[in-house]
C-alpha cells in the first residue's frame, strides 16, 4: 500500500495544491497528515484527492470546527493519537507531537508525527519506523516536502515541494 504523508501546511494553500497533485501522480492508496492545517483555507484543494485522507490536529489549529465541517467532505479528521491498521497488516499511529505517545507506541509498526518541521525517518530498537514528514509549508525551514511510506516493505522516500523564494 502506498500511503502519502504530509504535515504543518500552516495555510500555505499552494503547497497543498502541489502535495495534492504529487499523491494524485502517485497514485496513493491513502493520505496521511500528521497535524497543523490551521484554517480551513486548505481545505478546498484537499478535495481533489483521488484517494482518502486520515488527519490529525496539530497544536496549531484556529479554527477547529470549520476544519472538522470541510474535512467531513475529504475524509476523516480527529485528535491525536489514533492507530490504525493497513489491508496489509502494517499498524500504523500518528500524532502530531511525538511526546504524547508515551505507553502508545507498543505493537505498531510505523509511528509518523511532525511539530518539528524537519524531514526524518528512523528505526528504533525495536524496528519501529518513526517518520516525521517535516514541513508542507516551508515557512520554517524553506525546504517544504511531503513523504511516501510502502507499507509492505516500510520503504519512505522524500518528495520536495517548490521551494519558497527568498525574503529580501
Amino acid at each position: 500500500m502506498k500511503i502519502g504523508i504530509f504535515s504543518d501546511t500552516h495555510d500555505h494553500v499552494d503547497h497543498v495544491r502541489q502535495a495534492v497533485g504529487i499523491f494524485n501522480d502517485a497514485a496513493c492508496d491513502l493520505v496521511v497528515f500528521a497535524g497543523d492545517f490551521v484554517s480551513p483555507i486548505v481545505v478546498p484543494p484537499l478535495r481533489k484527492l483521488n484517494c482518502p485522507m486520515l488527519a490529525c490536529f496539530g497544536d496549531n489549529e484556529g479554527n477547529k470546527p470549520g476544519i472538522l465541517a470541510g474535512m467531513s467532505i475529504v475524509g476523516t479528521v480527529a485528535e491525536p493519537p489514533f492507530g490504525f491498521e493497513t489491508e496489509d497488516g502494517c499498524k500504523i499511529l500518528v500524532t502530531h507531537i511525538l511526546d504524547v505517545l508515551k505507553g502508545y507506541i507498543e505493537g505498531s509498526d510505523v509511528i509518523i508525527f511532525a511539530h518539528t518541521h524537519r524531514t526524518s525517518t528512523r528505526k528504533n530498537d525495536s524496528g519501529q519506523l518513526f517518520i516525521n514528514p517535516g514541513e508542507a509549508s516551508g515557512w520554517t525551514y524553506r525546504k517544504p516536502a511531503v513523504m511516501f511510506l510502502e507499507t509492505e516493505t516500510l520503504d519512505t522516500e522524500v518528495v520536495n515541494l517548490s521551494p519558497m523564494p527568498a525574503i529580501n
